[in-house]
Formats: C-alpha cells, structure tokens, sequence
C-alpha cells in the first residue's frame, strides 16, 4: 500500500481525493492546505488521518511515500522541489510548472533521487484515445497528410465569472496552459515530435471582476489559442483550443492519410473523459464508427468522469513505485508539453515561426534563451 499526500484541495477534493481512495493500492494519508484549519477539515470529512500547512510538514511525515500535487501552477515547481528532495514519488497535475526551465529541472531532480515521478496527462487512459492510438500504430490512415484538432468549450465564456489564478499568466493561468498542455502531450504521443510551430494567442474576456476588491480587474492570459505545427516526419498540424465558445463538438482530432481517415470525438459537454467515439474510413468509403473492445473500457463509471482516467493514471504511477521503473508519461513528456507551450508564447510575442529543439538535446544543454 502506497501512502499518498495530498496537496490541492480544489481538483484534489473533486479527482485525486475519490480516485486514490478507490485505488486498492493507495491509501490518502495525509492532506496539505495553506490554512490549518481547512486542512484539518478536509482532513476530517475524507477521513484523512493528518493534516498540515506546509509542504515541509507533508514530506517530514513517515507515513508519506508519495505526494499529489493539484494546486495552481504558479506553485507547482517550489512545491515539488521540496516532494522530490525528500525522495518522495509525485504526481504532478498539468502544466508542470512556470516553464521548460523550471519543468527539466524538476525532471533531473527526480532522476537524480531515483523517485517515480509522474503528470496527470489523462488522455492517454481514456477509452477511446486508446483504441485511436491503436489504429495509428496499425497504420490504419497510412502516411499522414493532416491533422487537425478542435478543443472548443465554455467553462470561461461566462463574462461574470470572477478574475482568479486562471486570469494570470504570471500564476500559469490560460487556455493554452489548462487545455494547450494536453494537448501537446498527446501530440506527442500519438504523432512524435513537433519541427516548428506558429501561435496566435488572444482573450475574448479583457477584464474580470475581482472578487476580492469588487473592481474590474485585467486579464492577461489567453482564452483562445490558434495553433500550426509542423511535425518532425513534415506533416501539417492544425490546432484550435478555446475557452469561450459554446460548441456542439467539444473535442475532436481528425487524421487525414494516403490510406484512411481516422476521427476521434466527442460531444459530451458536462464531462471531457466520457463521450468520445472513434470513426474510421478508406478512401471512397463512408465514415464508420469503430466499437471500443471491451479490454479498453473503464470497469466502473464515477459521476465526475475524471475519476475513472485518474485512477488509471494512478495505477501506472504505482507499478512504476513498486517496480522502481520509469515510466510513461514521467515528468520527461511534461518538459516536452512545457517546452512547446513556451515556445508558442515566444511565437504569439513575435508573430513568427518558432524552431522546436529536440527533447533530449533540449534536456541535456543549457536552458533556452
């Protein structure tokens, strides 16, 4: 049984809190909030046997083999710095951090101490995401022509919700960190390495009321993000995110190739995991829905869909501690996801191409510039 902290009690009450306490393998022994006393009662309503209001007091815990950490992203780095020098597993809730520097240095800290470190990329344990990565490695679509992907929702489109951390860019607020960093992992992992991007970053909603002061309050993080990547193999990668629209697709990814077309979807809007279809076609031949084999489906369904990916993202966390072997994704895919959003913030600055540097040269010489 691995005995698992938690720190973030927004996501972590409503994800992690659910999905390691349904885990047969985890067990949440502790929980962190800045103040005493919430933490303490979180603590009680979960029946949490220890809470603390510093990172320090979580990791000086013997009971404590490994940390979750949900909380913004502006205090990720500091945060997991301190799990990871103290040789404890972490997962780490997306984006990794501030930036790519910030993301491989806590990726070389948990190599140097041989800890199991992880980021909550779901996608890749989602149902649907499998089967499609399935097909692709069969060479379902043949060599890839174009990929575009769609992530369209509301959750910010409301004008009269409250300025918080996600109307930041300094506390990693933004479409382009909370959906673009998805995104860019499973690029990744289902297409490889992205040559060079281009990025149109812009905000729909200019000001936010504070709920604090009750004034208007600027927003200078994006809502909308407009993506064209070139992959390293030369293939065209369009990519539209967006926080503010009310779209009848949420999220779909189209791959266009010399033998076939593969689709991915899903127009479920309460619930990002749950809902997502596969289709598939020939040239010449309609578009057809392929069934999801019963070997990939979820073996219970929670009322917050996360749950169920969390739990898988979990289990592979936990045979990687037990095995004491690295593994996918690690914090190694959050430099890379980390690195591209970097760049597309360099990009939107210059209005120009960016050249992406490849992963392991990347983590092997000097921060970029």
């Amino acid at each position: 049984m691995v005995g698992v902290a938690i720190a973030g009690t927004g996501f972590g009450q409503k994800v992690h809190i659910p999905g390691f306490q349904a885990h047969p393998h985890t067990e949440v022994v502790a929980v962190y909030h800045r103040d005493i006393n919430k933490a303490k009662t979180i603590a009680d309503s979960h029946n949490i046997p220890h809470a603390c209001n510093t990172i320090a007091d979580i990791v000086a815990l013997p009971e404590v083999q490994a940390v979750s950490i949900s909380t913004p992203p502006f205090l990720h780095y500091e945060m997991a710095k301190t799990v990871l020098q103290a040789g404890k597993h972490l997962l780490l809730e997306k984006p990794t951090a501030l930036n790519a520097t910030e993301a491989k240095e806590l990726y070389k800290l948990a190599k140097e101490k041989g800890v199991i470190a992880t980021v909550d990329f779901e996608f890749r344990f989602v149902p649907g995401w499998q089967l499609f990565a399935e097909l692709l490695s069969a060479d379902y679509v043949g060599e890839l022509r174009l990929i575009r992907i769609d992530w369209l929702g509301s959750s910010r489109a409301d004008a009269s919700r409250p300025w918080n951390w996600y109307s930041s860019q300094d506390k990693g607020g933004g479409a382009l960190g909370s959906l673009g960093s998805h995104a860019f992992d499973y690029i990744y992992w289902l297409f490889g390495s992205v040559r060079r991007l281009n990025a149109h970053l812009s905000t729909a909603i200019p000001t936010r009321v504070d709920p604090t002061s009750g004034e208007s309050k600027p927003v200078n993080t994006d809502d909308t993000c407009i993506l064209a990547l070139e992959l390293a193999d030369g293939t065209p990668c369009q990519v539209s995110i967006s926080a503010v629209v009310h779209a009848p697709r949420t999220h779909w990814v189209e791959v266009y190739g010399d033998r076939g077309t593969l689709v991915l979807g899903s127009e479920n809007q309460k619930d990002y995991i749950h809902g997502f279809r596969v289709w598939g076609s020939q040239p010449g031949k309609p578009l057809t829905e392929i069934e999801i084999p019963n070997r990939l489906i979820f073996p219970k369904n929670y009322a917050d869909g996360r749950i169920s990916a969390f739990i898988r993202v979990v289990d592979q966390w936990v045979q990687g501690i037990n095995s004491l072997q690295e593994i996918t994704p690690s914090l190694r895919e959050g430099v890379y996801s980390q690195l591209l959003m970097d760049l597309s913030h360099k990009s939107h600055a210059t209005s120009s191409w960016v050249d992406v540097p490849d992963l392991e040269t990347f983590l092997g010489n000097q921060p970029l510039a």
